[in-house]
């Protein structure tokens, strides 16, 4: 892939005229180098000495900054722009002048324009649809305040390394006037447009018939523009091109572009159709805003189309949760028609049955954890997580598009009672893959400190009497307190989410999922006496539980097999019916008194890097669009990857991969937990089978074979290094969880631990294994001898790798979007930083595994990464 550090990448051409030279100051900025030269400027590389950052700095070129329309248009760039804040739109950070010349100071981008990217060819069909649904965004933000682009092309598009689209070059952007004292812009941006009528400015091929006629455009001019940059990038060709300017403006005028069936493109049909709704000659007849693109597009990417699959490989922002979230969607082609087709009928073309509104109230690159009404039925309390940060509580009031912050952090919102207090859970704690506990609080609305309730809890709910219950995880199971201490019911194996009580409290709904850190399972309800109820069929994910206002249903988000996430109701009885079929994955987050829904709109997925012998960077592995990397070879030149994306088998794939990033081999089902020592066998489970047992999968010729054969339920495995030993974490029936070892062609497992104790790390020797309790332990693993002591390493750390030499190991807290990787010395506890793992960008991003080689010089590691939206629908029923 070619490599750039540009800002307004506007053209390629190093101008030799360049009036600022290396060590050259502008303002408080020290150029460091020339980048380009564009119609509108002149590039540099800057370094900010103020903050320790470099920065892009464009400027107008010599002996220009007296023409009064190109310096109009240049100072109307940095007002349009400024007045944004937007992940997908180029960030300004400071405007100047110097000696006449006026300069605008951006961030630093590093990657390549869309342009660039197209001169090999065009992009997958996935990869297309990620970067039109980051643009559409975009675009939001900037038609949300009445700023419309004028220029979009591929030239002003700018892709990062990290696959971010950032839109470039507000230059020629129109400002409508808005009201007096919209939010977010200041007095600058209520300027008139910077181009009056029939001034023709833009680049030919992009732009939108009214700009070639030179009359009035809003908004819906760029929508054009964005349809011929999708055509672009589905195609590889220009939609309109001629070998004249006038030939050019008469092909946008007058012409319709082939169809991209005919560039020889496997495009899915509703693709297509989106793509010529947005080149639509008439603007009335396009698309009339950039929200219904994004939503369009959304619908598409929530159905796995073959077309798509055949023609891409796994884009990350577009691609469709796990299976431990979702199902697996494989649509034939009449439902996805039908599906999406009607979606966007009643979303775009306002049939007389009046549809249900769906208003966006967040635009951030953030992970919305929670959300609830407050006493008001209109305020909402919100938790976030914004790039690179903890949770926080914001409040947004009605009609307002400023949240506030309350002031209180690591919090996730729980529920609030009617007198305005709230119920947080703070400092969440991983128990595993997907499940947290934490520190439940109670904290008035004015952002007051909590005041500490209980630990251990998953989610909690005021009663209408005051009285609170909550989803509580006690030595090793998970159960339902309403009131707090009062057990209504008890799982046996699995993990229990989302508890809520009924308006009147006579029943507490909730969803039980089989699998400890898998979302399949049913929504069950419990009265006062401990009675319950299963209420759905097995869902393949749950995400949201709620009561609708009446008290006789239940609402969840969830996905039946073979389909997407639905919004679906429930009755008392059990009859279920679909509330509607939304795009992408929703999370229920709350019901109004009047019926009002706040609801997200999420990507989930789990990416896998890995850092293999001899490599100097990290190398993507991921699959599909849920990798979890289990295990790395000792030699570092394969990982294991367990695949629980939704194309995945019913039982979920195992996969090994080489860490240079070949094509992986997909070695059997289930989930896999380690290579055996010779390297000829994967131990693994069927985690959907309870209980579990375990399997070793050949990774040559040979046939899977079961070796345990019991009524132990195991979670996690490992192999002993003599190669005729596993070790797991596993729970019998009337029992707490133990560590257990087992001879592979014995079948029986033995307790070498108390119950209470998780674990199934051996030591380099394989004669202990690590447990965690509320400290860590090494545990014999021929059950002589009492357990010692380890110092230096906390019960809430995983550990990564034991050396060879068995005096090190290397740990880290996983749940947050990097780990600090310690070496810790197993007899002294002496700890020192060895590593700092974790994405370059940390939106919405937790590491949920991480393995290393014993000499630490490979390693892979697995996060799940969230980003939300959250909307305010009315109209469902």
């Amino acid at each position: 892939m070619r490599r750039a550090i540009q800002p307004h990448p506007q053209s390629s051409i190093i101008s030799p005229q360049m009036p600022l030279g290396p060590g050259s100051k502008l303002g408080p900025y020290e150029i460091l180098a020339a980048l380009g030269a564009g119609g509108m400027g002149e590039v540099y590389r800057a370094r900010d000495p103020r903050l320790g950052r470099d920065v892009a700095i464009k400027v107008l070129p010599a002996g220009s900054a007296g023409d009064s329309e190109r310096m109009r248009r240049f100072e109307q760039e940095a007002r349009a722009t400024a007045a944004l804040s937007h992940p997908n739109i180029l960030a300004v950070f400071d405007i100047g002048s110097q000696d006449n010349s006026p300069y605008i100071v951006s961030e630093l981008l590093e990657g390549e324009t869309l342009r660039a990217r197209l001169i090999s060819g065009p992009l997958p069909v996935r990869k297309a649809v990620d970067y039109a649904l980051q643009t559409t965004r975009g675009l939001i933000a900037a038609h949300d305040h009445g700023i419309f682009h004028r220029d979009l092309k591929p030239e002003n598009l700018f892709i990062t390394r990290d696959g971010h689209v950032k839109i470039l070059d507000f230059g020629l952007a129109k400002l409508t006037m808005p009201e007096l004292g919209a939010p977010g812009l200041s007095a600058e941006a209520t300027l008139d447009s910077v181009t009056g009528r029939g001034a023709l400015l833009g680049t030919l091929g992009y732009m939108s018939p009214e700009q070639c006629r030179g009359a009035a455009v809003d908004a819906r001019s760029d929508l054009f523009s964005f349809g011929a940059v999708l055509y672009e990038m589905l195609s590889g060709r220009r939609a309109f091109r001629g070998d004249t300017t006038a030939d050019t403006i008469g092909s946008i005028l007058k012409e319709e572009p082939p169809d991209l069936s005919a560039t020889g493109r496997d495009v899915p049909p509703l693709l297509e159709r989106i793509v010529h709704h947005c080149l639509e000659k008439d603007p009335a007849d396009r698309f009339q805003s950039a929200r219904d693109i994004a939503f369009a597009l959304e619908a598409l990417s929530s159905i796995s189309s073959p077309a798509a699959s055949a023609t891409s490989s796994p884009a990350p922002a577009v691609t469709k949760p796990g299976k431990s979230w979702l199902v697996p969607a494989l649509l034939g082609v009449i439902g996805i028609l039908v599906a999406a087709v009607a979606l966007l009928f009643v979303r775009l073309n306002a049939p007389p049955a009046e549809p249900p509104s769906y208003r966006q109230l967040t635009f951030g690159r953030e992970f919305i954890s929670s959300a609830r009404f407050a006493p008001d039925q209109r305020t909402i309390i919100y938790s976030s997580a914004h790039i690179g940060m903890q949770t926080e509580l914001f409040s947004l009031a009605p009609d307002s598009h400023a949240p506030v912050s309350l002031g209180l952090k690591d919090a996730d919102i729980e529920s609030i009672s009617p007198t305005g207090e709230m119920l947080l859970i703070q400092k969440r704690r991983e128990l595993g893959r997907n499940v947290k506990v934490g520190l439940l609080a109670r904290a008035p609305l004015s952002g007051a400190a909590p005041h500490p309730m209980m630990s251990d809890v998953v989610d909690a709910d005021w009663g209408p009497d005051n009285q609170i219950a909550v989803a509580h995880y006690v030595d090793g199971h998970f159960r339902i307190e309403y009131p707090i201490g009062h057990v209504l019911y008890e799982s046996a194996t699995g993990w229990l989410t989302n508890v809520r009580v009924s308006p009147r409290g006579g029943w507490v709904a909730f969803a039980e999922h089989s699998t400890l850190g898998d979302s399949a399972g049913n929504v069950v309800m419990v009265d006062s006496s401990g009675r319950n109820r299963t209420l759905s069929p097995r869902q393949s994910a749950i995400e949201a539980v709620n009561w609708a206002p009446s008290g006789k249903e239940v609402w969840f988000t969830s996905a039946e097999e073979s389909t997407k996430f639905q919004l679906w109701a429930v009755d008392l009885s059990g009859h279920t019916r679909v509330v509607d079929r939304i795009p992408a994955t929703p999370t229920l987050y709350d019901i109004a008194r009047d019926g009002r829904v706040l609801l997200g709109q999420n990507i989930f997925r789990i990416l896998a890097y890995v850092r293999g012998i001899g490599q100097d960077r990290e190398q993507d592995v991921t699959i599909q669009n849920w990798s979890d990397a289990s295990a790395i070879s000792p030699d570092g030149r394969q990982v294991l990857l367990n695949e629980e994306g939704a194309n995945s088998g019913a039982d979920y794939d195992v996969y090994v991969r080489a860490s240079d990033g070949a094509a992986p081999e997909r070695v059997g089902d289930g989930v896999g937990y380690d290579f055996s020592p010779d390297m000829k066998w994967v131990l693994s489970s069927l985690i959907l089978h309870i209980p579990r047992q375990l399997f070793l999968i050949p990774l040559g010729p040979g046939e899977t074979k079961q070796i345990t054969h019991d009524s132990i339920d195991r979670s996690y495995a490992r192999c002993l290094p003599d190669g005729k030993n596993v070790v797991f974490s596993g729970t019998e029936p009337g029992h707490k969880s133990r560590i257990y070892v087992q001879a592979i062609d014995s079948g029986t497992g033995r307790p070498i631990s108390p119950e209470g104790v998780s674990g199934f790390v051996p030591t380099a020797d394989g004669k202990f294994v690590f447990g965690f309790s509320d400290s860590v332990a090494l545990y014999p693993v021929d059950g002589q001898g009492a357990p010692r002591l380890v110092p230096g390493i906390h019960p809430d750390e995983a550990i990564f790798s034991v050396s060879r030499d068995g005096r090190s190991a290397l740990v880290g807290v996983l749940g947050s979007y990097s780990a600090d990787v310690m070496r810790v010395d197993l007899a002294t506890g002496r700890r020192e930083l060895f590593k700092k793992i974790g994405p370059s960008d940390p939106a919405g991003v937790d590491l949920v595994d991480a393995a290393f080689t014993p000499d630490g010089k490979s390693y892979a590691y697995s996060y799940f990464n969230a980003l939300s939206q959250l909307y305010l629908v009315e109209g469902l029923g």
